[in-house]
């Protein structure tokens, strides 16, 4: 039993450290299995630099074809699971073919890498960054191994930022007008607001706010939206009268949002909304909705 365990390990083990590894800051990242670790975060355009180190084990002798490491950027859907869209791929050649007897540590450099889009785990897709270094081999098979990296892409505060002034009506039943300060905000921002009630007929029993995240898809000629609320906010509980104005502020930091994705690589889309809900005695709802923009600032991870 012992000697087929030995059979089916692998002929060596490869880690891959980072130059910076001990001072680079890192961030939570969610896996499939529910499990949290911590990932080294990079911005777009930094250097990449470590060193990959190769051991075989029990003094065996690895017989190669070449060693290298790939720099890769990827998109996957998960409704087309294991087919990876590269968008970044980038090469380095470690070692010509020959054997490896012992420890051998390789370096490598990756400078100024174009990361244009931000790192992201969704419903139906994700956005990885990753270090793949391959020993290649004929007998056995190739050895692999990865290592993810998280990248986040920032935006100055836009120069421009209009407030939203809506409106929602039913014919001589109903007439409120709601405002907000503004209609992109960062990740840690308040949403600031107020809602006015000109004409109210009908018997409203409570509002609430939400926030919603809209997932768009593409999947060979398929279109795939998917649709999460994130946050809902009690505005009101109870009938309220004309003239009436109700405040809003609504914290944005204590949700999971990510910055606004905008047709990344043709593949994927990821968009947010603000949704009124108004709910009458009778259990009529009633929505208004309007997109909002959401970025993130270079001080949001120091």
């Amino acid at each position: 039993m012992n000697f087929l365990i030995e059979a089916f390990k692998p002929a060596c083990s490869i880690s891959i450290k980072f130059s910076d590894g001990k001072t680079r800051k890192r961030v939570p990242i969610k896996r499939e299995n529910g499990q949290t670790l911590l990932a080294p975060l990079f911005r777009n355009q930094e250097n990449i630099a470590g060193k990959i180190t190769i051991e075989p084990h029990q003094g065996k002798r690895i017989e190669h074809n070449g060693v290298k490491v790939e720099l890769l950027g990827q998109i996957e859907m998960y409704l087309d699971r294991g087919n990876f869209y590269d968008f970044t791929s980038l090469v380095r050649e470690l070692d010509v073919p020959g054997d490896i007897y012992e420890r051998t540590t390789y370096p490598f450099e990756f400078s100024m890498v174009e990361m244009p889009y931000e790192t992201y785990n969704g419903v139906n897709v994700r956005l990885r960054y990753v270090l793949k270094v391959t020993v290649s081999r004929n007998y056995g098979g190739s050895i692999i191994e990865y290592l993810n990296f998280l990248v986040h892409n920032y935006s100055p505060p836009p120069s421009i930022n209009t407030s939203i002034k809506m409106e929602v009506g039913i014919e001589d039943c109903l007439h409120i007008e709601f405002e907000y300060n503004k209609s992109k905000y960062h990740l840690k921002d308040v949403i600031i607001g107020k809602i006015f009630f000109f004409l109210v007929k009908i018997k409203i029993k409570n509002m609430d706010i939400e926030i919603r995240r809209r997932e768009s898809t593409v999947t060979g000629a398929t279109n795939h939206v998917e649709t999460e609320t994130l946050a809902k906010f009690e505005l009101m509980d109870g009938a309220p009268v004309r003239g009436e104005s109700i405040p809003v502020r609504l914290f944005l930091s204590p949700y999971e949002l990510t910055p606004t994705h905008r047709n990344i690589n043709n593949k994927f889309s990821v968009k947010y909304y603000l949704n009124l809900v108004l709910v009458d005695e009778e259990g009529l709802r009633y929505f208004k909705q309007q997109q909002i923009t959401i970025y993130r600032l270079p001080l949001q991870d120091t």
